[in-house]
Parts: structure tokens; C-alpha cells; sequence
């Protein structure tokens, strides 16, 4: 009976140390436990700042949207204006092309009657016939006429612009006045060989330096106040 006791005493000892145990890892189960629901607490807290970001992502995109459809209207708005402003100004450019037409007709209208006159009293030219917009080889020429000067016969062979006063690049617009006036005179003489061309220019205004170069050319420079 001593013996058995003894046995169950230490039965109960070993009992008693795994209950301690069992304690134990109750315990450190509990304590992991704990941190687990801290984890998942945090976690919780993470997934709602992550749909807040979300949600603001969102509302970002969706402002992004609204601006780049303003910003896509406003440049569908701005290429019409600009394509109505082109129109503008095509429209402008073509009234003003008339209404310098119809001044350059109006001057050569006036020159075609006053000339006459002006050529026989300033240089003794006698138009023999009437004064005429033509086309001679294959250019137009403003002034074409028969004329005589001493009894020699010659061809008048003009040009008009409203004014040769140009400020910009004036030497480089001279110099194209000129070829332009040169080239017409050629197409002249190429069916007039034998007969002299004197070479006219019509303007309302010709700058001082301008009438110099053209005299040294040869050629009669014709301002509308003088007729």
C-alpha cells in the first residue's frame, strides 16, 4: 500500500506539472491570440485608409475627366474660332484685294483721259491713238499706245501701282516694279522690233529716290496730281 501510494503521488506530481504546463501554453495561446486580434484590428484600420485613398483616387479621376472634357470643349471652341477668324480674314483680304483693284482701275481710268495731254505738253509724245489695256505676247500690258515724237513713231508701254513709296524692303519693291515693267517692254519689242518703246509709270505717289532711279532708266514716272 506504501508503494502504491507513493506511485500515485507521483502520478499526481506529473499531473500537476502538465497541468502547469498546459497553463502555459493556454496562456502563451491567449497572449497570441490577443496580438492576432491586434493584427487583424490594424489590419482592419489599414483596409479603411486603403478604401478612403480609394474612394479620393476616385473623386480624383472623376475631376480629371471633367477637366480634360472642358479642356477637349474648349479646343473643339477655339478651332472654330480660328477657323471662323481664317474666314474673317480671307473675307477681308478679298475685299481689300477689290477694293485695291477697283482703285488701280480707277487710276488707270483717269490716266487713260489725262495722259494724252500730259505726254504732248510735258514731252512732246503725241498719242496717235487711244491709249488701251491690252496683251502682247502673252503679258498684259495697263498702257499700250502708238505714239510720235519728232516725227519718230513709238509705242507706250506703262505700268500703274497706287503708291511707290513702300517702307519695308522698298529697295527689293523698286527692283520688282522695275523687272516688272522691263519684262512687259520685251514682250513688246518682241513683236515691235524696229520700233521705239518708251516706258511709263503711273502712281498717285513715287518716293523722291524712286523717280531718280526711274529717270536714270529712262523711264516717265506719272504722279496723278501732276496731270
Amino acid at each position: 500500500l506504501t508503494i502504491a501510494q507513493q506511485d500515485t503521488a507521483k502520478d499526481v506530481q506529473k499531473l500537476t506539472v502538465a497541468q502547469q504546463d498546459t497553463a502555459k501554453d493556454v496562456q502563451k495561446l491567449t497572449v497570441a491570440q490577443q496580438d492576432t486580434a491586434k493584427d487583424v484590428q490594424n489590419l482592419s484600420q489599414e483596409m479603411q485608409k486603403l478604401t478612403i485613398a480609394q474612394q479620393d483616387t476616385a473623386k480624383d479621376v472623376q475631376k480629371l475627366t471633367v477637366a480634360q472634357q472642358d479642356t477637349a470643349q474648349s479646343q473643339q471652341d477655339l478651332a472654330k474660332d480660328v477657323q471662323k477668324l481664317t474666314v474673317d480674314l480671307r473675307n477681308v483680304r478679298s475685299e481689300v484685294g477689290g477694293i485695291s483693284r477697283s482703285m488701280s482701275y480707277a487710276l488707270e481710268n483717269e490716266a487713260y483721259r489725262s495722259l494724252p495731254a500730259f505726254l504732248l505738253n510735258q514731252f512732246g509724245i503725241e498719242i496717235t491713238d487711244r491709249l488701251i489695256r491690252t496683251d502682247v505676247g502673252g503679258e498684259e500690258i495697263n498702257f499700250f499706245g502708238h505714239a510720235v515724237r519728232d516725227g519718230e513713231p513709238m509705242l507706250i508701254v506703262g505700268e500703274s501701282k497706287q503708291r511707290l513709296d513702300e517702307r519695308r524692303s522698298s529697295y527689293q519693291e523698286e527692283e520688282r516694279i522695275l523687272s516688272v515693267l522691263a519684262r512687259k517692254a520685251e514682250s513688246v519689242r518682241a513683236i515691235y522690233p524696229d520700233t521705239n518703246i518708251v516706258l511709263l509709270l503711273i502712281t498717285h505717289y513715287a518716293r523722291p529716290s524712286f523717280l531718280k532711279t526711274a529717270e536714270a532708266q529712262g523711264i516717265i514716272v506719272v504722279q496723278s496730281f501732276e496731270w
